[in-house]
């Protein structure tokens, strides 16, 4: 397992970011939290009868929920998708324990956050993705403290720990990047990497990434990954089955340089406090 040994070295070193993906979450959540794109497609159908155009993506689907019934329907519909808290697992807890300069989380569920409240002494805050449109003001992400108080951007420079959340969250505030408008304007920008913070920015350059639960099989979530690991420090790791791939999530990872680990994610705790 010399693949293991790198990223154990890396860690180490606190030189290793982590970029955790909707999986993650599913190890603790109820049946009924959405744990992957395709789940939470389904449940906006549940809730809004949506034309087939809609039907199985969720930012399609947000949008015409959107469009058609206004954004706080949408916000509301997000809310209650996540009203349920998930428990932080095992994984979750052993990122935190580890205390990393940077934890971005893809998922809108709060229990990244709610495991690094569980270290008392750690001197972390939260970065969020923010709806554009909905602030008016011209601003792509808003800062919170480990209370959850919005704080300016500038605290994060002292915080040992960073948690990214570039698509939102349902703590503290129930922002939400989830509408293929809200994705238009960041992906408008994003190539010049206005959207993701400059902290982040900075950090990443000493530090290589290790993908958590995560897929590559939608273009927007593709983009997001590329861009938040541009000009990092690398290496690259990703625990996911390869044979379960797209040809377009096995060029991608070709593509940014990802070294795949075929292990059980719920392993992945063991081997982080090993």
């Amino acid at each position: 397992m010399d693949i293991v040994s790198d990223i154990l070295d890396i860690l180490h070193q606190n030189k290793l970011a982590f970029y955790l993906g909707p999986a993650v979450s599913a190890i603790t959540a109820a049946e009924h939290v959405p744990t992957s794109p395709e789940d939470l497609a389904v449940f906006l159908g549940k809730h809004v009868a949506l034309p087939r155009r809609a039907r199985g993506n969720p930012w399609s689907a947000a949008q015409y929920i959107e469009s058609n019934r206004h954004r706080n329907t949408l916000t509301a519909l997000m809310n209650k998708a996540y009203e349920t808290p998930v428990s932080p697992s095992s994984l979750h807890q052993a990122i935190a324990a580890h205390q990393p300069p940077i934890i971005v989380d893809s998922w809108y569920d709060g229990a990244m956050r709610e495991a690094l409240t569980q270290i008392p002494t750690l001197n972390w805050g939260e970065i969020q993705g923010i709806n554009h449109a909905g602030v008016k003001e011209e601003r792509w992400f808003a800062a919170y403290n480990s209370e959850g108080s919005e704080v300016s951007v500038k605290d994060a420079e002292n915080w040992q720990t960073i948690l990214y959340k570039p698509h939102g969250g349902v703590t503290p505030h129930s922002n939400y990047l989830i509408s293929d408008s809200d994705y238009v304007e960041v992906l408008t920008e994003i190539d010049i990497q206005t959207p993701i913070p400059e902290i982040i920015q900075k950090r990443r350059s000493e530090c290589g990434f290790l993908f958590l639960g995560c897929r590559f099989h939608d273009q927007m979530l593709r983009s997001f990954a590329r861009q938040i690991i541009k000009r990092s420090g690398g290496p690259h790791f990703a625990v996911l089955d390869p044979a379960i791939l797209t040809r377009n999530e096995l060029n991608f990872l070709e593509e940014v340089k990802i070294t795949p680990l075929n292990l059980p994610l719920e392993s992945m705790a063991d081997l982080l406090t090993a």
